[in-house]
Order: C-alpha cells, then sequence, then structure tokens
C-alpha cells in the first residue's frame, strides 16, 4: 500500500464506515455498515467478558472534585478535559467534566457498595463514549476528541495475587478478542513514564500498521491500592480488620476498528473477517431475462437456507451489471461471494469467491451440506486471514545491536524495533530523543550475561521494543 494515510482516510469514506464532515474537529459519525461492524466488534469482546464480568453503565460527567481527588489522573489529563460550567443560563455552583477516563465516575461507587470481604470481588464492565481535547493532528478512529467506543472493565479484589490473576485474564481475553479479528499484535509492559496515571504498571498491545507505525490497540493496568486509597474502597476481612481493595481495569477503544481495517484492507478496498462482516455472505444472480424466475427462485431459496442457519447473507438484485456490483461489494469487504447464473443451475454448481484470496471455487449445490460449505469456508478465511497479519507483524519486527541501527531500521523498514535495554528512565526518554522514536516498553526475555544497554553501555536487564508511534 503505497499511501496508507490516504488510503485510510479514503476507505472510510467509500466502504461508508463514518463520515467525518461533522462540524467538530475529532468527531464523527458512525454510518450505518460502519455501525454494524462496530456492533459485531463489541459483541465479539462482549462474549468474553461477559462470562465473567457483569455489564453496567455510568452517567457521563464527573464532578470536578471526585476528578481531583486523584491528582495522578488530573495530571495525565488536565490539557485534554472538557468542562460543563452552565446547566442552561445558571452557571453551575462545580464544574462538571465530560468523562476522559471513568475511574474517577466509578470507584466512588465502589466504596459505597463495597463493606466486606463477602462482597468480592467486584467485576463491571461498560461501553461508553470518553472525550478529551486531543490538540495533535486528529485522525478519525485513530485519534480524536470523542471515543464513541470505549469498552472498559474495572475489578476490585481483596488481595494482590487475585489482581494479578485478573490482569493475566484481561491479557487473555484481548489476545482472544484480536485473533478474532484477526489482528497481529505485540504485547509488552509500557515504561514508567507512559503508564496509565496511578497505576502500579500497564501492559499494552501494539499493531503494526501498513505504513510502519505502531498503533496502541488494549491496554490492561494494574491499579493496586492507588485508587481504593483515594477514593477510600475498604472492605472488613475474615479477622473484622479493614483492608484496601487492589484494583485492575483495563480497555479497548475505536482503535480496535481502525486496526481492524488497516491489517486486512488492500487495494479493492476494506476486508472484513466474518465475525464482524454485516454481510457475510452476498449472493449475486446473474440474470437473463428469458430464465429470471428460475435464477431468482434458485437464490431466494438459497438466501433463506443460510439465513435460516445463522448466517449473515445478503442478495443483490439490483439491475446492473454483474461486474459494478462485484466492484461493490469488494470495497466493503464481505468475505464470500456466491454467483448463480442459469448455466450454473443447469450444471447444478454454484461459484463462490473468497474476498481475501480472490480464490474461484465451482461448489456442487446441495442443500443438505451448503451451510457447512460455507461457514467452513467461513473459518478458513478467518484462519488465514489472521495468520498473514500475524506473519506481517512478525516479519516487521526487527532485532538489533548497534544504536545507530535503531534509527536506519525504523525510518527505512519501519515496523518495530527490539534491542537490549538497561530499564533506566533518563535512559530512555534520551533514547526517544536522540533516535526520534517512542520506547513501547519491555517483554520478558533470557538475556547473555554480558548484554549491554544498546544506548549507555550498562548491564542490560530487558529486551525493550521500539517504534514510531500514532
Amino acid at each position: 500500500m503505497k499511501n496508507f494515510s490516504e488510503w485510510f482516510h479514503n476507505i472510510l469514506e467509500e466502504a461508508e464506515i463514518i463520515d467525518s464532515r461533522y462540524p467538530i474537529k475529532g468527531m464523527s459519525v458512525w454510518l450505518p455498515r460502519g455501525f454494524q461492524i462496530r456492533k459485531y466488534t463489541l459483541n465479539a469482546i462482549n462474549e468474553l467478558v461477559e462470562k465473567d464480568h457483569d455489564e453496567v453503565l455510568f452517567p457521563m460527567l464527573i464532578p470536578e472534585t471526585q476528578l481531583s481527588k486523584e491528582g495522578e489522573t488530573v495530571k495525565g489529563f488536565e490539557e485534554e478535559v472538557y468542562w460543563v460550567t452552565k446547566g442552561g443560563k445558571n452557571d453551575l455552583n462545580e464544574r462538571l467534566a465530560l468523562r476522559p477516563t471513568s475511574e474517577t465516575s466509578i470507584y466512588p461507587m465502589f466504596s459505597l457498595w463495597i463493606r466486606s470481604h463477602m462482597d468480592l470481588p467486584v467485576k463491571v464492565f461498560q461501553t461508553v463514549s470518553t472525550f478529551r481535547y486531543e490538540t495533535k493532528h486528529t485522525r478519525p478512529l485513530i485519534r480524536v476528541r470523542e471515543i464513541t467506543t470505549f469498552h472498559e472493565t474495572h475489578t476490585a479484589h481483596s488481595t494482590p495475587e487475585e489482581a494479578e490473576e485478573e490482569v493475566q485474564e484481561g491479557i487473555r481475553i484481548y489476545k482472544e478478542f484480536f485473533d478474532k479479528l484477526g489482528i497481529g499484535y505485540s504485547i509488552c509492559r509500557r515504561p514508567e513514564w507512559d503508564k496509565f496515571p496511578g497505576s502500579l504498571y500497564t501492559t499494552a498491545f501494539d499493531a503494526i500498521m501498513p505504513d510502519g507505525k505502531t498503533l496502541q490497540i488494549g491496554t490492561v493496568h494494574n491499579l493496586g491500592q492507588k485508587f481504593a486509597q483515594t477514593y477510600d474502597i475498604q472492605f472488613e476481612n475474615d479477622e473484622g480488620e479493614h483492608e484496601y481493595v487492589n484494583q485492575v481495569c483495563y480497555g479497548v477503544s475505536d482503535r480496535v476498528v481502525a486496526a481492524l481495517i488497516a491489517a486486512h484492507g488492500d487495494e479493492k478496498g476494506l476486508q472484513l473477517p466474518p465475525v464482524v462482516a454485516p454481510e457475510q455472505v452476498i449472493i449475486i444472480p446473474i440474470i437473463f431475462k428469458e430464465k429470471e424466475d428460475i435464477v431468482l427462485n434458485f437464490t431466494d431459496n438459497l438466501e433463506k437456507i443460510l439465513k435460516d442457519n445463522g448466517i449473515r447473507v445478503k442478495q443483490d438484485k439490483r439491475d446492473m451489471r454483474p461486474g459494478k456490483k462485484y466492484y461493490e461489494w469488494e470495497k466493503r469487504g464481505v468475505p464470500i461471494r456466491i454467483e448463480v447464473g442459469p448455466r450454473d443451475i443447469e450444471n447444478n454448481n454454484i461459484v463462490l469467491i473468497r474476498r481475501d484470496t480472490g480464490k474461484k471455487e465451482f461448489i456442487e449445490y446441495d442443500e443438505n451440506t451448503i451451510v457447512d460449505v460455507v461457514k467452513e469456508c467461513m473459518d478458513n478465511i478467518t484462519k488465514d486471514m489472521k495468520e498473514a497479519s500475524n506473519k506481517f507483524q512478525e516479519e516487521k519486527t526487527f532485532f538489533v545491536t548497534k544504536p545507530e541501527q535503531i534509527k536506519k531500521t525504523i525510518n527505512k523498514k519501519g515496523g518495530i524495533v527490539t534491542c537490549n535495554w538497561c530499564g533506566e528512565i533518563d535512559c530512555g526518554k534520551e533514547m526517544e530523543d536522540k533516535f526520534d522514536i517512542d520506547v513501547l516498553g519491555t517483554q520478558e526475555a533470557e538475556l547473555e550475561d554480558d548484554a549491554t544497554c544498546i544506548n549507555c553501555g550498562k548491564k542490560a536487564n530487558h529486551k525493550v521494543l521500539v517504534s514510531k508511534t500514532y
């Protein structure tokens, strides 16, 4: 893809995902097709999260006194908060923040709900809009002022060990979720200066985009007891003593849809994995006037069989050339196209085309097996798209041993560069300035005994990932 930025901007419009012409910078309108993709994406993660978590919905407005209690959080978002100062014509007694993040709205309520160890653990999630006055160059779905799809999970536990188990559970859920969508990713622990404000540590998922930059697509935060102490979230243990809870939160946003589009799209347009496609199958009847009834009776029946078996299917009966229909549905990313003409019916065949490979197959038609054929094809598409995206992520990750290779590799090849690092904050920030990159974070790895930091030359303690980021 020669110009990813231009392609991405165009495909959001051409594939009817969002309309960015809303008269507030950094805010867009989800169009019907885009909203369906969003809906099925949320369905995919909700299926994983709601097995052990309860869905809730908290208000959008946060009193300034609640927000300001958590000093680190306020400091992290102070330049990005939208404030409501009037109710009608009247000045409010207290400013209200449009939710930049939800900890400061949820945790005061946790302090009311939690009284004893019998109330724990608390595990809730919600999907909401969050608002941040983004001052950098905005980009639809990637860098916005209203994050319209903020899916966040918040939990409280009696022990640090249980909280750590929840961190691992969050990571497992996100791995399964991104695998479902076929999005390749790298996982690392964010450096101290880039972790979520107030957390003990942050684990993040990053996907490499076609232009070589990385996009953060999910985060899991171990909050320890910092917020519990701020908002007085205590429970009575078995011995009758009061303790602060241990907390975890994790979230994904609109960026998942952006990564989904970027990971699989090509010059023809979108490629959608079946799990999120508004139409998993599009049927194109090849109509000739003298055989129109024969073809449409066949395709109507085929559509009904697939629909009755839970497959999202649509039939395109519009009076236009088949080639124009093929072009439109390819651009929209429908995983499977089925073509049926009079000759196919005579030969008891249908033609099945995969969007991801363009491969055309002549399938012997049997009403009793067609559902299994289509479902197997969708499974293969999911598997192949996932493998292709993982391969891209792997091939765009490079290990280097010399300082001059960092900038050279990033500028020439893009992607993620890994190297040995001492782990010291000053050294990491110096690397960002010196090499014009961002330190994504560290991964657990066995280093050689004599391994040294690529930047300062001291003993290396970590494998670090760096890249240019959105």
